[in-house]
């Protein structure tokens, strides 16, 4: 009988497969499966009974209760307070992973250390951690209402307005433990930048600003596009989020139940890729060339 040899091209492709096929059985079962029956309960009236899970396809139903139900209210409520403070506290994230990063890219003594001090917050920091800060007043509101900020902030502004800034400044600690892998970002993107520039720069006469925002910052333009989209999804996915937390109380509420939960689920979902597509659009870099596109 005569042996067929395998390609070697065949044989090449088997092995990338082998190594992805860990991946693609992962994505099957934990992303794709979710995310369609996601898709069915949010559609659905779910019931969850002895049997198993029983569900009654109502189409858009549970989006219009969203907005007709005492629990969608609450929910509309929650993700308007998100979104406002996701204005206030990504660029205050963005801003000081920016100025830890200039700094610890200096050549001071024990900077290994200080980089791991601004990083631990990443391993160690979890919802009921950060809840137990927040309650025993280490987020921030202290600080600032001992010098009456907080005061004039709610006494001048709209409360509208001032509700979102005052919740930004009581947690204004907690946000920065939020800044470790957008320092860590910033600081591989300045460890890039060739050290001659700032020393010509330097000879034409430029100081520490001027080389700050003709060099350091334009830099770091395409980085900072990539951390403001980190942390928005970091923020939206933080398990103590308000949004999370009204999404899964509904849950197991006899009112809504699965289905409003999963389509307010949804609506979160479609809000949040919203927000990441404007700011793309906004802060896409305008040098970048499409493959193909006629000069």
């Amino acid at each position: 009988m005569k042996k067929h040899k395998m390609s070697r091209v065949l044989r090449e492709n088997l092995i990338g497969y082998s190594f992805i096929s860990i991946w693609i059985l992962g994505f099957l079962v934990f992303m794709l499966y979710p995310f369609i029956t996601s898709i069915i309960y949010s559609l659905s009236e779910v019931k969850i009974l002895g049997t198993g899970i029983e569900f009654t396809f109502q189409w858009f139903e549970n989006f219009r209760n969203i907005f007709q139900l005492e629990e969608g209210f609450a929910f509309v409520e929650a993700l308007i307070s998100f979104l406002k403070e996701l204005v206030f506290q990504v660029p205050i994230i963005i801003v000081f992973s920016v100025l830890i990063a200039v700094l610890l890219n200096q050549p001071i003594k024990g900077r290994g250390i200080f980089r791991s001090i601004f990083f631990l917050p990443v391993i160690i920091s979890s919802g009921p951690v950060i809840n137990e800060l927040i309650s025993q007043g280490a987020g921030g509101a202290n600080i600032f209402e001992s010098y009456g900020f907080i005061s004039i902030i709610e006494n001048t502004l709209n409360p509208a307005l001032a509700a979102p800034i005052v919740s930004v400044f009581s947690q204004i600690i907690i946000i920065f433990w939020f800044s470790g892998v957008q320092i860590l970002i910033f600081l591989a993107g300045l460890q890039k930048v060739d050290r001659q520039i700032y020393e010509a720069a330097r000879v034409d006469g430029a100081g520490p600003w001027e080389s700050f925002w003709k060099i350091t910052l334009p830099s770091l333009s395409n980085l900072v596009f990539i951390n403001i989209i980190y942390t928005i999804v970091l923020l939206a996915t933080f398990s103590e989020n308000a949004v999370i937390v009204s999404i899964k109380s509904n849950m197991f509420n006899i009112n809504t139940g699965y289905g409003m939960a999963s389509a307010m689920a949804w609506v979160y979902f479609i809000v949040v890729m919203l927000i990441i597509g404007l700011v793309a659009l906004i802060f896409i870099p305008k040098n970048v060339k499409v493959k193909g596109a006629k000069k």
